[in-house]
């Protein structure tokens, strides 16, 4: 099974800063590249981080602040100017499409590839590779929306036991098994059923793009591997976060330890921190497995 991996390619919200450029998160596997959100600049931090832009290429948009979106012409004629002809695939709630015809106009240029634009709700899924990304209703705008990326289950364990009894050779012949095919040994038939003990869940990332605190985003996130979270403020800006439909640091690790999540990454974070170790301590207070995400870090997601 494939690497999954985590790249926080902008990591602040509203404006940059020094530190921090806007929301773009890149969730890499073999099959594909799955780019949640992208403000402006991802593709010059696709650069710095070294990924690569030539494998099929999904972007998800929560919703439709310039924060979150405006990046994707940039990366759109970065694609162009790199000679892509693959379609590249952006999902978003309503009015994605009406913005990307506004942006895409000819008179800014000529893309050398299909953008197939498809408009999704809460409920609804799109298959990504071997990952399954939903969409879940934030409270942050009228439309706005967070996803769960869920991998396939994996197959179970060999039982090394009966297959070293039956005699069967490890090799090609275990590699079947294992891919769920039948094989035939010393006249005997074996299945993956036999050879194999119960499948293995696959890995869960869940990403609430800007939100207050929910009951869908607490429902989402239940037992995933990493909860990336709207962590604007600090608790002593509750009021204001409030008022603007974000969450505090707290109210993030709150949700974390709620949904057993395994790990909490702080998102979003207000320009006004230079020093996030305030979000940090209030964060693991409650919940010990927190981490601010910081531009350019990377995270392989563990096996169950």
């Amino acid at each position: 099974m494939s690497e999954m991996r985590i790249t926080f390619l902008g990591t602040g919200g509203g404006m940059p800063s020094k530190k921090r450029n806007l929301p773009a998160i890149a969730l890499r596997t073999s099959n594909a590249l799955t780019i949640l959100d992208c403000g402006e600049g991802t593709q010059r931090q696709m650069i710095y981080a070294g990924l690569g832009m030539k494998e099929e290429i999904h972007v998800f948009v929560t919703h439709l602040h310039g924060d979150h979106v405006l990046g994707i012409p940039g990366l759109l004629f970065t694609l162009t100017m790199n000679m892509r002809k693959d379609d590249v695939f952006v999902h978003g709630p309503e009015g994605i499409s009406d913005f990307l015809k506004a942006v895409l106009r000819p008179q800014l240029g000529v893309l050398g590839f299909q953008v197939v634009v498809d408009e999704i709700e809460p409920g609804d899924s799109v298959r990504v590779g071997n990952l399954t990304v939903e969409a879940f209703k934030t409270d942050h705008t009228h439309n706005s929306q967070g996803y769960v990326i869920k991998e396939d289950p994996r197959p179970g364990r060999m039982r090394e036991d009966f297959l070293e009894k039956l005699g069967v050779p490890r090799g090609p012949l275990w590699g079947m098994l294992q891919r769920g095919k039948t094989i035939e040994f010393a006249g005997r038939k074996i299945t993956p059923e036999e050879a194999l003990g119960p499948p293995r869940p696959g890995r869960k990332v869940v990403y609430t793009g800007d939100t207050r605190p929910s009951e869908t985003i607490l429902e989402a996130a239940e037992e995933a591997d990493v909860l990336i979270h709207d962590a604007t403020f600090d608790s002593r800006l509750a009021d204001k976060a409030l008022e603007e439909k974000h969450s505090t640091a707290l109210e993030a690790a709150k949700t974390a330890a709620a949904a057993q999540v395994r790990r909490l990454y702080l998102f979003h974070i207000s320009p006004r921190y230079d020093d996030t170790s305030i979000l940090l301590n209030e964060a693991r207070e409650v919940f010990p497995e927190s981490y601010v995400a910081e531009d350019l870090e990377s995270y392989a997601v563990p096996f169950r």
